[in-house]
């Protein structure tokens, strides 16, 4: 029978590389939240426009959903 030869990397090199790759994970989820916090206070009036817009289309779909229930 064929023996199975299997590779293993060095803990000290795993463990280094899993490390840098989660920094580099929490860094640019970082930086995304950042990036969206600002569009956000920058376009904070057409933000809140959108939400008063969408508020009565919200509104709309809950009193058909609900008359909806109550038919059956």
């Amino acid at each position: 029978m064929a023996e199975e030869v299997k590779e293993t990397k060095e803990p000290e090199k795993a463990d280094a590389g899993k490390g840098v790759k989660t920094l580099l994970k929490y860094v640019l989820g970082i930086a995304l939240v950042a990036a969206g916090i600002g569009l956000v206070w920058a376009w904070r009036n057409d933000l809140l426009a959108l939400v008063r817009g969408g508020l009565g289309l919200f509104l709309i779909l809950a009193g058909a959903i609900t008359i909806a229930i109550a038919k059956e």
